[in-house]
């Protein structure tokens, strides 16, 4: 028996921001695919997913893969800047609240040092 496609429901709402950032992050790749004159078959194929799961990426729809994001953004030889999205270095919320929870006294060595 074939397998059928199941829509994934959510059962929270994508907040707006996420999902702003999902449909333009998709027409911004539609766009280079465009640019490039590739149908979504040939982009589909380079990327090695489906034209469906393509669809969906252009769509910015939620329910799919990153790994597929992925590829795609590798494809169009896009996908350098995907490992800076969430480096510690950018993190200024982070990096602050790190720094809130560092002791600010400097402790005496508590083991005692035999050397003569």
């Amino acid at each position: 028996m074939p397998r059928r496609n199941q829509q994934i429901t959510y059962t929270h709402a994508l907040p707006g921001a996420a999902d702003h950032v999902l449909k333009e992050l998709g027409r911004n790749i539609a766009t280079a695919r465009l640019r490039r004159r590739w149908r979504q078959q040939d982009l589909a194929e380079r990327a090695g997913i489906t034209r469906r799961t393509l669809f969906s990426i252009e769509h910015g729809r939620p329910g799919t893969g990153i790994g597929a994001y992925v590829a795609v953004l590798w494809a169009l030889g896009l996908h350098r800047d995907v490992a800076d999205l969430a480096a510690p270095d950018r993190d200024a919320e982070g990096a602050t609240l790190e720094a809130a929870r560092q002791g600010k006294r400097a402790r005496p060595s508590t083991s005692l040092d035999d050397d003569f």
